[in-house]
């Protein structure tokens, strides 16, 4: 295996990095920095928010080997050391991006302020059922995956409501590299952090979307309750008519939760 690299998007307004505090967000599978458009718009006034895409997403490059969850969270490291070297961030991830974040309040805590995991789990689906994902696309490609992604990814009606934002995340998902996308596949098969969670020492924020088939609030409870278990301070949020993409679909509410997180943790001296 070897570190992945991935690539990032600016979502607040260009200006010199450093005086406002930093928000690195995470996409899930499937989709690239436009998952957190809305979201970041809303806070870019007060943060500056750089969003990462996976490996063949969105401005990534494609990967050429295999990787897992933790490699991935070296790859976010990396990034921001290219934009702001040694910079202490806050960091948001969903699904994919916040088993991302696990992992770097476990591999890098020592590099984050706060850690919002979205819509995600310290253990996600079964390896039987991402290990066979991988091999569909694979041998298929990333569009056999777009009517069950619609299915998982949004909360009755949203496609109706918002047609333009939901086809650009499925775009993202049709234009993704098939290797790439079965390579985050197998690091989901392999990703399972439920007895490291009490390692986590950052303020952690778990969110979940109450209409979320894939990481439904018991997920998040279960990231809550491990983190403040080991002695850590966590809490376990959870969004009404949201499904899988919570920065997507409620991007107003996302917004609000993390400026409180992460004003908080800056007032503690980012947790220090």
């Amino acid at each position: 295996m070897a570190r992945p690299t991935v690539k990032a998007v600016l979502l607040s307004p260009q200006r010199p990095l450093g005086d406002k505090p930093l928000l690195v967000v995470g996409p899930s599978l499937g989709t690239s920095s436009v998952l957190w458009t809305q979201a970041g718009g809303l806070l870019g006034d007060d943060f500056d928010v750089i969003a990462w895409d996976l490996p063949g997403h969105g401005v990534s490059p494609a990967a050429t080997e295999t990787f897992d969850v933790a490699e991935l969270a070296d790859a976010v490291v990396e990034l921001v050391d290219s934009i702001v070297p040694g910079e202490r961030f806050h960091y948001a991830g969903v699904s994919l991006g916040g088993a991302t974040g696990l992992q770097l309040g476990i591999k890098h805590g020592e590099r984050l302020k706060s850690l919002s995991v979205q819509c995600s789990g310290a253990k996600l689906g079964t390896p039987e059922g991402w290990l066979e994902r991988a091999e569909t696309v694979r041998s298929q490609g990333t569009p056999v995956m777009i009517q069950g992604s619609a299915q998982r990814w949004f909360a009755p009606g949203f496609m109706e409501r918002e047609p333009e934002l939901s086809s650009r995340l499925l775009h993202s998902l049709r234009d993704a590299d098939r290797f790439s996308y079965a390579f985050c596949c197998e690091a989901l098969a392999g990703f399972d952090v439920r007895d490291e969670l009490g390692s986590i020492r950052v303020p952690t924020q778990a969110v979940a979307g109450a209409e979320d088939a894939v990481a439904p609030p018991s997920f998040a409870a279960e990231v809550a309750k491990g983190i403040t278990a080991g002695g850590g301070t966590a809490s376990a949020v959870t969004l009404e008519g949201v499904a899988h993409l919570a920065p997507a679909e409620a991007p107003a509410h996302v917004a609000e939760l993390l400026k409180g997180l992460i004003t908080w943790s800056e007032a503690r001296g980012g947790s220090k």
